[in-house]
């Protein structure tokens, strides 16, 4: 028997366990998103003052951004930022997009998770549905303010329609008031909303002016217009009227998906048969592999899409990690283009005059998890830029400037891994961010960037994804490191050849006065004493769309030369006067020029020159200009044509006297950098 005092230290009863379950079961109850969001704002991005006020801002314009876009519209964009309080700022977006229908703004401006993009496979700003009504949701709760809303869609008989929008966090709905019509006078479209709300107004880094900065760097088909709480006015220009190609709507691919997402597929499914939804409902699938996939997975590919079973879909995913299925399509992806980027960047950065802008790489497109991606890279050099500390980096996500947790970021650590110091800038022991005058801006384009949280500051480091970017930055790298070694070494062989124009003459002029004869030609010794061939370019500018270059080529060697010369041109720029060059050969659709210079006797020169009008012409630059049929040793002014150009070139092939000799060879093979 036990004791007493056993007795008297036993549990509860059971009935009273039963009471405290009941009590605790009335305090049970739904939570709404936007609750959620209310009381965990940090997630969003909203963390801090100075913080808020930018992410509000950045919603805005990404809206706006995609919008105009989708319609085919060239986005005009201007943002207000005003102070009416104590850390109380009234902000007001307005852009030239499409409009919103009356009845749709008050879910698109006060209802989170509520949006156009979330189920949509393809490249887009904002996917959430969360920025702008969590911007709104924010503003409501730090000023009590609602935020007002104007649209106008485009049409004749439309007419303007404003409102003030509050959320109701207990239900995730609107709350509509002066809802009206009125007339736009000036407008044709689009949308302006303004909301107040508790920030702090900072400048540097991360500001709204270094955002909107960058943002115009990577759609430089947008002009944006920024008013600060001084009254300034500051213009980011379009740059081009060029538009990005709009990206297409994809299936889903099955590469990486989980048996959660098979499912669910097949219950929404409208077709017939397993086989039937593994062929139509997902991309790269044929009906040879969707017969592959069932015969491995022993699933019969008659059954109903509905009627799949956690174990077909188990035996289906494994069946597809064992066959061989296409990468999915890439034309759900926009990325911005090797041109477009130099071009952002001269326009934007332009007051720093950088002495380079090392050619832009756009990579060719990957897949992580299933859905697609593209890194783009490119790097400025010199100039006024800065050479004090580290390099400074601009990372974005489809087109949108990421200015927080720069350290977490896979582009940041993909940065840091790489050897600079081969490249010609410092890096101390060989890892971490390099330092010296330079900007790396680098852009991950997908259908859906991996972002470490919802606030979408920083790029996750998928292993995938991680060695694209430190590839296109490789490439980048190399073409800078190609720039320096050729500046070194044309400054090295000026002061030569200044040298010997300089001394030379006056030494043959003393000794014919001295002799009483005529001074000789001393063409012929300063060609033998040089022995190079110089490649010398001149920019004429007409203006900011019209450029003539010229390169004057010099046979400094004793013998005869003959050679080609190569340049990737903005095609769209080109002008009449390049096909009608005698020296010209031709050039493929990517913009890549050949010409060829055939037996340039000693002394002797020849110019090529051409014209480029337009909105691209001056992302050329005529420092890159490449060459093949010579000894690299032998030229100076250009580099020798890369491997990857994938165009018939000129081997050199050294004979036994120790000349070069040209020898035409099919098309070159791509460099494999895997290595480096």
């Amino acid at each position: 028997m036990p004791s007493d005092e056993v007795v008297k230290g036993s549990a509860s009863p059971p009935e009273k366990k039963t009471a405290i379950a009941h009590k605790l079961a009335t305090k049970q109850q739904e939570i709404s998103v936007t609750e959620f969001f209310e009381k965990n704002k940090q997630i969003l991005g909203f963390d801090s003052r100075s913080k808020s006020l930018l992410m509000g801002i950045k919603e805005a314009v990404d809206n706006s951004l995609d919008a105009c876009e989708e319609a085919g519209i060239l986005p005009d964009v201007e943002v207000t930022v005003e102070k009416v309080g104590d850390e109380e700022y009234r902000i007001t977006i307005e852009d030239n997009g499409p409009g919103i229908v009356h009845k749709m703004m008050p879910n698109v401006f006060g209802r989170l998770l509520y949006g156009s993009r979330f189920h949509a496979l393809r490249q887009s700003r904002g996917q959430q549905g969360i920025g702008i009504s969590a911007t709104v949701m924010y503003g409501n709760i730090t000023t009590g303010k609602p935020a007002h809303v104007e649209s106008l869609i485009e049409g004749e008989d439309e007419v303007a329609w404003g409102m003030d929008i509050v959320i109701d966090t207990k239900t995730n709905r609107p709350i509509v008031t002066n809802d009206k019509a009125f007339t736009w006078e000036g407008k044709e479209h689009g949308t302006r909303i303004q909301y107040t709300i508790k920030g702090r107004y900072i400048t540097g880094k991360q500001s709204v002016f270094e955002y909107l900065k960058n943002t115009a760097i990577v759609n430089p088909h947008a002009q944006v217009v920024f008013h600060d709480p001084e009254g300034k006015r500051y213009l980011f220009e379009r740059a081009t009227d060029i538009m990005p190609p709009k990206p297409k709507e994809i299936k889903p691919h099955p590469e990486g998906m989980e048996i959660g997402d098979l499912l669910k597929y097949a219950s929404n499914s409208s077709q017939k048969t397993v086989s039937a939804f593994l062929k139509n409902d997902f991309s790269r699938i044929t009906d040879r592999i969707a017969k592959e996939i069932l015969e491995k997975s022993k699933v019969n590919g008659d059954k109903k899409p509905e009627k799949i079973t956690r174990e077909d879909a188990i035996a289906i995913l494994d069946a597809i990690k064992t066959t061989k299925i296409m990468a999915p399509p890439t034309d759900c992806l926009s990325p911005i283009g090797d041109n477009l980027i130099k071009k952002g960047l001269m326009h934007v950065l332009d007051g720093l005059r950088p002495e380079y802008y090392a050619t832009p790489v756009t990579r060719s497109p990957k897949a992580v998890n299933g859905n697609p991606f593209v890194v783009e890279a490119g790097i400025v050099y010199g100039g006024d830029i800065t050479s004090e500390g580290q390099v400074q980096i601009l990372r974005f996500a489809n087109r949108v400037p990421l200015l927080y947790q720069q350290g977490a970021c896979a582009i940041t650590k993909a940065i840091s891994e790489m050897d600079w110091r081969r490249y010609g800038l410092e890096q101390r022991g060989g890892k971490g961010i390099p330092f010296g005058p330079a900007i790396i801006l680098v852009h991950v384009a997908s259908t859906k960037v991996p972002f470490t949280s919802e606030g979408k500051e920083a790029v996750a480091g998928f292993p995938e994804l991680q060695s694209e970017i430190g590839l296109a930055l490789r490439l980048c790298a190399r073409n800078l490191k190609s720039h320096l070694n050729k500046m070194e070494r044309k400054k090295k062989t000026h002061a030569k050849f200044e040298i010997v124009q300089e001394i030379l003459p006056d030494m043959a002029k003393k000794a014919a006065d001295h002799l009483g004869r005529p001074v000789p030609n001393l063409d012929r010794t300063i060609t033998r004493i040089m022995n190079v061939v110089w490649v010398e370019p001149t920019v004429k500018k007409d203006g900011k769309k019209a450029r003539t270059i010229t390169y004057t080529v010099y046979n400094y060697t004793s013998l005869e030369r003959t050679f080609r010369l190569h340049a990737q041109l903005p095609k769209e720029c080109v002008n009449l006067s390049l096909f009608s060059h005698p020296l010209f050969l031709d050039m493929n659709e990517d913009g890549k020029a050949n010409w060829e210079v055939r037996s340039i006797p000693p002394s002797a020169h020849v110019e090529i020159s051409f014209e480029l009008k337009g909105d691209m012409a001056d992302t050329f630059d005529a420092d890159d200009i490449y060459f093949s049929g010579l000894n690299p040793v032998m030229v100076m002014g250009a580099e020798m044509l890369p491997g990857d150009w994938g165009i018939k070139g000129m081997e050199i092939v050294e004979t036994d006297e120790g000349d070069f000799v040209e020898e035409e060879e099919e098309e070159m093979e791509a460099e494999d950098l895997g290595d480096e």
